[in-house]
């Protein structure tokens, strides 16, 4: 009997820890980085969007510096096109999506590089940010609310998208776009390919362990958000893909382990329309050309 005691306990305790560490992954402590378009000089507009689960999501619209009411103009003219919500170019646009834990403002540099030539909308994922929601859903929720901020930049008279995401934001993109057609483009830094690998990945030290936090994950997942968050995967995703692709990650990226982008280009092998670039240092660094090398991408597959 004393036995059986202890195994409970111990049972008890390890449900316990995989149930701390779950609830950690999807509430996890957010990092504010602060700043807002005008420190970078760009006209802005504040959007709040609102997903199917009723979730407010902040976002920033920044038009196109070269666009006007009449799709042609100055950055002044591009001022006005924001104030009244509309316009008609036939432009592309751009949402970007920001990685985990971070925030929309993340990603005000590559906005200012593609100010001059496309429009693009800053999104807040759920639960980080401005933006509501009382946890995220790793992808599996936030595919659906990117298909809202299209319907928002449609509205807006904007139908050419492309999608940049960093991280998290790279596998929401790929989710999204192999359901949602108006995607026509999608930039992926450093996504992960499949939920259950980097759980995996991120247990690596529990040894044979790491195998049942694993399944524990997808188990929470349906008792407090009603799905198995982690399918489909971007892996999925991504072999489902015809439009122009650009991935890219680092061998040496420290959160996201590079075979996660060597499932993510054997997935896409068979899509003549992706492409692999090699980026250098860790999770969180940028080459000093990774500005260029994105507003090159979408000039060559959206302009």
């Amino acid at each position: 009997m004393k036995f059986l005691w202890i195994g409970l306990v111990l049972l008890g305790a390890f449900l316990a820890l995989s149930l701390w560490t779950f609830w950690l992954a999807v509430r996890p402590p957010r990092i504010l980085i602060g700043g807002t378009p005008r420190d970078h000089g760009l006209p802005f507009e504040d959007v709040a969007i609102t997903s199917r689960d009723g979730a407010r999501l902040a976002a920033w619209f920044i038009p196109s510096g070269g666009t006007a009411a009449d799709g042609r103009g100055t950055a002044e003219d591009g001022h006005a096109a924001a104030a009244d919500g509309r316009v008609t170019s036939a432009a592309g646009a751009i949402v970007l999506l920001h990685g985990y834990p971070a925030e929309k403002a993340d990603l005000l540099p590559i906005a200012a590089a593609l100010h001059p030539r496309f429009a693009t909308l800053l999104v807040d994922l759920r639960y980080f940010g401005a933006s509501t929601g009382h946890v995220t859903t790793l992808g599996y929720r936030e595919k659906d609310d990117l298909s809202r901020a299209v319907d928002a930049l449609g509205q807006r008279g904007l139908h050419r998208i492309g999608v940049f995401g960093y991280s998290l934001g790279g596998a929401v993109a790929l989710l999204a776009a192999a359901d949602d057609r108006r995607i026509r483009t999608v930039v992926a830094y450093a996504p992960f390919s499949d939920l259950r690998v980097l759980a995996k990945d991120l247990y690596a030290s529990l040894w044979l362990l790491k195998h049942p936090f694993s399944h524990l994950m997808r188990l929470w997942g349906a008792i407090f958000l009603g799905a198995d968050i982690t399918r489909p995967s971007p892996e999925m995703a991504a072999a489902r893909l015809d439009i122009p692709v650009l991935l890219i990650h680092s061998r040496d990226d420290d959160q996201i382990p590079f075979a996660h982008a060597e499932r993510l280009r054997a997935a896409l092998s068979r899509n003549g329309r992706a492409e692999f670039q090699l980026s250098h240092g860790g999770h969180n660094d940028r080459d000093p050309d990774f500005e260029r090398r994105v507003v090159d991408f979408f000039a060559k597959t959206l302009d």
